[in-house]
């Protein structure tokens, strides 16, 4: 270790949170995780294996089955969730600053979008927590029939590296107020904002075994999702680990399983488009995060009339990125999240070339040091390329034209993903019904990436299962009872 990382790691969290308390894994195995702007070893991390999988269980179990906080009321809840997003207001710069190294997206979303996102999920779930109500059903006969909204359980929960507090409080906002326990596990490439979470959550009063954190790889993701005693598992990453989820999730028990996958979501500029307000669109809704983003507008298609004019400002707009130290407030493209994508998105780009789509900027690596790419843009791509197809995840844009409305659905739909899209027009009824035909979660008109904690997330196909955020984000984590009462004036035998 360099002497930076040992002072992080002196200075940082870096154990696993199980029952309260911060505890070294079984196996006294670590893991380094990495600054991907520098290429430096950030701090040795405690890395979580089957066996402690099984201890932070059966803390949540015990939790869960003994403890106060199913019995504890809606509003005593949320009096807790109220208290964390305190805490993170108190320490916002530090979990900016936490996030920016450790992910490498610029400090400036870090502290403008991430951190107040996180913050604000996990508000509203606090106020959620105490409006979770059933109803009361007439039914025929002498009795008083009415539902309750009951807690799942134990709730295993596995969070992805690009937006790590948001992730995090997309899962534990809505797991909390509904009275589940939880296990969660961070992403090995970025554990750090995880685990200061895991603090201010104890700091905040969170009863023992309520939130335990496990940083490691995909060895004790898959134990949870085995595991006998977790009643609910929520997945954020990858279509192909999902589909595995989905076949060993019932190993053990019949686990619920919420899903959010991949995507390669379409763009759709119709001629009669905002421009400068398309463009400015089209850009935030690729290369935010770095183009990290599952929602990310891979695939965007514009009308054959405006095409080679937007050609030309999009380009203009993409050279104005400002690459560099992700802690510099300046800088507006950080790197990718470590060698293997770098090397997977540089791959991809390579196959746009080969297969013939026409490169007009950037397509190379960034410096010579830290995992950045250049902003890429391709035009004159076509559906049958690879580029078009696969989720790149990563600052590539694939512009592809098209010449009617009836065509432009069909192309768009033509994907084994269903997670968003995005039009852009001045004419209303032609957005119902582009809106209307396109079959995904999400569909952004005249705007892109916009994301609040009271709307639900989620995607058709191959994209996920269920909904996060919202009204619909919160029954994820709750069991129906139906209750049927006989009344005193029962004549019946």
């Amino acid at each position: 270790l360099n002497n930076l990382a040992r002072r992080f790691s002196s200075k940082y969290q870096t154990h696993l949170l199980i029952n309260n308390q911060w505890v070294k894994s079984s196996s006294h195995s670590t893991f380094q995780t990495i600054n991907p702007a520098t290429e430096e070893v950030i701090a040795e991390v405690q890395r979580s294996n089957e066996e402690d999988v099984n201890k932070a269980v059966k803390a949540a179990r015990n939790a869960f089955d003994n403890g106060p906080w199913r019995r504890m009321s809606g509003r005593e809840r949320g009096a807790l969730l109220h208290n964390l997003a305190h805490l993170m207001t108190k320490h916002h710069d530090e979990l900016a600053k936490l996030e920016t190294i450790d992910n490498g997206k610029p400090i400036s979303d870090s502290k403008n979008i991430d951190v107040p996102l996180a913050i604000q999920c996990y508000e509203y779930y606090a106020g959620a927590a105490n409006n979770i109500r059933g109803s009361t059903i007439p039914i025929t006969g002498p009795y008083l029939c009415y539902t309750r909204k009951e807690p799942k359980g134990v709730a295993g929960q596995i969070i992805p590296w690009n937006f790590p507090l948001l992730m995090q409080a997309w899962k534990l906002g809505p797991a909390l107020a509904a009275g589940c326990t939880v296990i969660l596990k961070p992403a090995e490439l970025t554990p750090l904002s995880a685990l200061k979470v895991g603090e201010l959550i104890v700091e905040a009063g969170f009863p023992e075994g309520v939130v335990n954190i496990l940083p490691g790889y995909g060895d004790a993701g898959a134990a949870m999702v085995v595991h006998p005693d977790i009643d609910k598992i929520a997945f954020t990453g990858s279509t192909e680990v999902g589909l595995e989820i989905m076949r060993n999730a019932s190993t053990g028990n019949l686990k619920r399983v919420t899903l959010e996958l991949g995507g390669k979501s379409p763009n759709i500029v119709l001629d009669d488009a905002d421009m400068d307000c398309a463009i400015a669109q089209a850009h935030i809704g690729l290369f935010l995060n770095q183009g990290q983003c599952c929602i990310a507008g891979s695939r965007l298609f514009v009308q054959e009339s405006i095409y080679n004019r937007f050609l030309e400002k999009i380009v203009e707009t993409a050279k104005s990125a400002v690459l560099g130290d992700p802690l510099d407030p300046k800088t507006t493209q950080g790197p990718q999240i470590d060698h293997v994508q770098f090397k997977k998105i540089l791959g991809l780009i390579a196959k746009g070339k080969q297969e013939g789509a026409k490169l007009l900027l950037g397509g190379n690596r960034w410096g010579s040091k830290g995992y950045f790419i250049e902003p890429t843009i391709f035009a004159d791509v076509t559906d049958n390329m690879t580029i078009a197809r696969e989720e790149i995840f990563g600052p590539v844009m694939n512009i592809l034209k098209f010449k009617t409305i009836e065509e432009v659905i069909q192309r768009a739909n033509n994907s084994q993903y269903g997670l968003g899209a995005g039009v852009h027009t001045r004419d209303i009824e032609k957005a119902i019904k582009i809106t209307n035909e396109l079959r995904t979660g999400t569909v952004y008109v005249n705007c892109y990436d916009v994301f609040r904690e009271n709307t639900p997330f989620g995607g058709y196909k191959n994209s996920g299962v269920g909904r996060e955020l919202g009204e619909q984000g919160l029954e994820n984590y709750l069991e129906n009872k139906t209750v049927i009462v006989k009344t005193s004036n029962d004549t019946l035998p």
